[in-house]
């Protein structure tokens, strides 16, 4: 328990105020709402538990991202319990910091946006409505969405001009409908190596398109345009290019963020959040009440500070008298494979377009978004292809064996790193599908573990639905064809059930029954007249895209939902 001086520090705060609206979580899902309402002149607070890094923050430091975590938090100070469940029912419960197996993926202001590649997708009409398209699958709670892919292609399109997509829109089987002709912003400069792989997909029958980002081609909406340093995935932007929540809108805003502020508890009468507890960086604890509440604080987080927030109304867990709260988690399926190309068997030519130093490769295919298989639809995916992170620690530890697996050292590992950086170039693909939701992948609390603010730690219960390995090696063996006909070597790739942390989902579905889900269509709490959740948690099932596009998309349509209420409320006591 936290000592007294640490809750009697509640009565030290600044004099007492009433915000409008209470956000927790800076990311993506929140974010848009303090833009919009904060800008509209509501009175808004952000509480982010991470610290607040601006541009001049971010270098390309290897170091600091590989070996010391720089934007995470340490093991044994804040860590997750990981159950995980075999094909056979066993349960394998680790510890993350015995086990090194971290699920943080940026703590900080704009969150896990500012480390993000910024590959930006659309979902698809029918990704709104698997279970009816596409049916039910043995083992798996697919539902339909309450809301259908019209309900947001206005607020895809709001985010293309606000975030800022970079992109050139090219027609093919599975394009979604769109209101706007083309993004608002050129594509980005990519290498020569992309007309070797147009080249071969046109060979075999395949339509590739240029892959959007979330990464200004040129100076624009007050930020700098990219510097193409290769340094996307796990780094901050040093030039505001990348459309992070906190360069995009955080930093164009009016509302209150307060970093460094952990919030621990929730409290609340018989249908209202009455405030939000958290402690500072010094452990002292502060309240904040607000007429909203927001929570969006990624989706593992969010699930286990409502399951913390227990009292007498909801003795469960706040919003889980329903035991909802936490079902359901999904992650991104798929998995990634690579192949290399070696000067040995290239032309100066291609050698020299090979070698082309920070311009992106930025191609993408939707060809298999849907297959059939066996005369039955099945949904399928999408594949983005890029050149191998520039980071020089993770390339060369790729070196440390030879061909017969056998640890090298000296010359030999030496002369092997220098061929592989400067003879040759890894072309990679990520495959993403659908992580189908099931009753054994959800969020809890441990017992008896605590973190460094004596709260239980979240508990990471994970298991994969057989069939979301299915569609990834369907997926991942079209990829390897085409590398194959591009001339590349050393092919390989892995589809597994291990989760991406940077790609998590589900625990807080929105629905339209309360009994077997926790917030309604607009991301409002069921149980609760004013908290909402708008962070990926509201997701029930995640598409074959990455998420980040449609999290933002959604938030600043509860921002406006939130509005309306706020606007009814000035209303009525008006009259």
């Amino acid at each position: 328990m936290a000592s007294s001086r640490q809750r009697s520090a509640a009565s030290k705060r600044a004099p007492f105020m009433m915000y409008d609206v209470c956000i927790i979580g800076s990311g993506a899902g929140g974010s848009p709402i303090a833009y919009e309402l904060s800008n509209a002149g509501y009175r808004v607070v952000v509480l982010e538990k991470g610290k607040y890094y601006k541009e001049d923050d971010f270098s390309k430091d290897e170091l600091a991202v590989s070996r010391r975590e720089k934007f995470t938090p340490l093991l044994k100070d804040e860590q997750h319990v990981i159950n995980d469940r075999s094909g056979d029912g066993k349960i394998s419960r680790y510890v993350g910091s015995e086990y090194n197996w971290s699920f943080w993926n940026g703590s900080m202001v704009g969150g896990s946006s500012n480390l993000m590649s910024g590959y930006f997708h659309r979902m698809k009409p029918d990704d709104f409505r698997l279970k009816s398209v596409y049916g039910a699958i043995e083992g798996a709670n697919i539902v339909d969405w309450p809301i259908g892919y019209e309900d947001l292609e206005a607020y895809y399109e709001k985010v293309e001009r606000i975030i800022g997509v970079s992109g050139l829109v090219k027609k093919h089987a599975f394009l979604e409908p769109r209101s706007s002709g083309n993004f608002p912003h050129a594509r980005l400069e990519v290498s020569g190596v992309t007309k070797w792989f147009d080249a071969a997909c046109g060979s075999l029958g395949f339509e590739s398109f240029c892959t959007p980002r979330a990464i200004l081609s040129e100076d624009a909406l007050g930020r700098k345009a990219c510097s193409y340093s290769n340094f996307c995935g796990s780094y901050g932007c040093a030039t505001g290019a990348k459309g992070s929540a906190r360069a995009a809108l955080l930093q164009r805003c009016s509302a209150e963020i307060i970093p460094e502020a952990f919030v621990y508890k929730l409290q609340s009468d018989a249908d209202t959040i009455t405030k939000a507890y958290y402690y500072d960086k010094e452990l002292n604890s502060h309240a904040i009440t607000a007429k909203i509440f927001v929570v969006a604080a990624q989706a593992i987080e969010s699930a286990r500070l409502l399951l913390n927030s227990k009292n007498k109304y909801f003795p469960k867990g706040m919003a889980n008298n329903n035991d909802q709260v936490g079902k359901n988690l999904i992650f991104s399926a798929g998995g990634s494979g690579q192949g290399r190309f070696r000067f040995e068997t290239l032309t100066k030519e291609r050698q020299d377009e090979l070698m082309q130093r920070g311009v992106f490769f930025n191609r993408s295919l939707q060809e298999w978004y849907e297959y059939e298989e066996e005369g039955k639809r099945l949904k399928g995916g999408t594949i983005d292809f890029l050149f191998e992170h520039a980071n020089i620690i993770s390339r060369a530890k790729k070196e440390f064996y030879n061909e017969e697996g056998r640890l090298i050292w000296g010359r030999e590992l030496q002369e092997k790193i220098h061929n592989s950086l400067t003879a040759s170039r890894v072309l990679r693909f990520e495959v993403f599908n659908d992580w189908l939701p099931t009753q054994h992948c959800f969020v809890s609390v441990d017992d008896t573990l605590k973190d460094k603010f004596h709260m239980p730690v979240g508990v990471i219960n994970l298991w994969g639905h057989p069939h979301d390995i299915k569609v990834g090696e369907h997926l991942a063996q079209k990829a390897v064809g085409i590398l194959q006909k591009m001339g590349a070597s050393e092919i390989s790739y892995s589809i597994s059930s291990s989760p991406p942390p940077n790609l998590v989902a589900g625990g807080c579905r929105f629905g339209n029954d309360p009994k077997t889900s926790v917030l309604d269509k607009n991301c409002k709490a069921h149980a609760l007249k004013n908290l909402y959740v708008s962070d990926a948690s509201f997701m029930p099932t995640g598409g074959s895209v990455p998420y980040t596009w449609t999290i933002y998309a959604n938030a600043f349509r509860v921002a406006d939902e939130i509005r309306k209420t706020l606007t009814q409320t000035l209303h009525t006591r008006q009259i």
